[in-house]
C-alpha cells in the first residue's frame, strides 16, 4: 500500500496535472459521446472521472474472458463512478480465429502488440455495437510516470537510464497504437490517445522522477497520478490498486499461450 491517504487539497503541481488532462481530453474530444476503454484501474478510472466531470456522455467499454479480474473488478468501479457500463465477454470458440487474423493484418511476432491489438479488436466490436465512433485510451500514463516493474530495475542506475527506458517505451508504445488503430479502424472506430498527444509527453517528463517512483522496491508507482486519482474522486480501491495490464486482466494472455501450445504440438 502507498504511504499516503486521500490528499484534502491538491498541491500546485496536483493542479497543473489535472489542468493538463483536462486540456488533453477536450483538445481530442469533439463529440458529446464518447467511449472510454475501462479496466477499473486507476488510468481508466481517472481518465473517466475528468472527462465525465467535463460534461461527456462517457461510456465505460470492458472486455475479457468470463469470470476475469477485469470485469468483475470494472463493474464495481463503474458503479462507484456512476458511468454506464458496457462489457464484451470474449467467446472461447471464435477466439482462436480472431488471434489469427490480428497476427496476419499487424505481420508481427511481438506478444505485446498481438495481445493488445487482439484487446482492442473486441473493445472496438464494443464500441460499434452501441454506435460509439470514438474511444478515449489511458496509453501512455506507465509509459511517463513509471508504471512499469523494468522501472523499478534501472531506477538505482540514475535518472538518464530512467530517462532512456522512458524514450524507448514511449516509442514502442506509439508505434504499438498504430499497429492497434489499424485493427480499431476495420470497425469505423478511432482510438484516441489524450496521454501520448506532444504537450502532454513534454509536461510529463518535467516532473520530478520522485512524484513517480521511490525506489527499486516500489511496487505501486505513479504516485502524482495516483494522488491526483484521490483528490478527484476516483475510489481507493482504484487509486492504490497494483498495475494489471489489459492482456492479463482480461485474460486475453493466457487464453493466447493455450492457443499457441495447441498450435505448436500441431505443426
Amino acid at each position: 500500500m502507498a504511504r499516503y491517504d486521500i490528499p484534502s487539497e491538491g498541491t500546485n503541481l496536483e493542479q497543473k496535472l489535472q489542468e493538463q488532462i483536462t486540456r488533453s481530453i477536450q483538445n481530442a474530444v469533439d463529440s458529446k459521446k464518447i467511449g472510454i476503454a475501462f479496466s477499473g484501474g486507476v488510468d481508466s478510472c481517472l481518465l473517466a472521472k475528468i472527462t465525465a466531470d467535463l460534461g461527456y456522455e462517457v461510456l465505460l467499454l470492458t472486455i475479457g474472458f468470463d469470470n476475469s479480474h477485469d470485469i468483475k473488478f470494472s463493474r464495481g468501479m463503474a458503479v462507484l463512478l456512476g458511468c454506464k457500463h458496457l462489457v464484451e465477454t470474449i467467446s472461447e470458440k471464435t477466439f482462436p480465429l480472431v488471434v489469427r487474423r490480428i497476427k496476419r493484418i499487424i505481420e508481427t511476432d511481438n506478444l505485446s502488440w498481438n495481445e493488445n491489438c487482439i484487446g482492442f479488436h473486441y473493445v472496438s466490436k464494443l464500441a460499434k455495437k452501441h454506435r460509439i465512433k470514438k474511444v478515449l485510451t489511458a496509453n501512455g500514463i506507465d509509459e511517463l510516470f513509471c508504471g512499469y516493474n523494468s522501472y523499478r530495475e534501472v531506477i538505482s542506475q540514475g535518472e538518464k537510464a530512467v530517462a532512456a527506458m522512458m524514450e524507448k517505451k514511449l516509442d514502442n508504445e506509439i508505434k504499438m497504437m498504430e499497429a492497434v488503430n489499424s485493427i480499431t479502424l476495420e470497425f469505423g472506430i478511432h482510438l484516441l490517445q489524450p496521454f501520448l498527444s506532444r504537450e502532454f509527453v513534454e509536461f510529463a517528463k518535467e516532473i520530478s522522477l520522485d512524484e513517480k517512483i521511490w525506489g527499486p522496491d516500489d511496487l505501486m508507482r505513479k504516485h502524482i497520478i495516483r494522488k491526483l486519482a484521490l483528490l478527484t474522486g476516483v475510489p481507493k480501491e482504484s487509486a492504490l490498486k497494483r498495475k494489471k495490464a489489459l492482456q492479463y486482466g482480461s485474460l486475453i494472455h493466457k487464453n493466447l499461450m493455450k492457443i499457441r501450445k495447441t498450435w505448436n504440438r500441431t505443426s
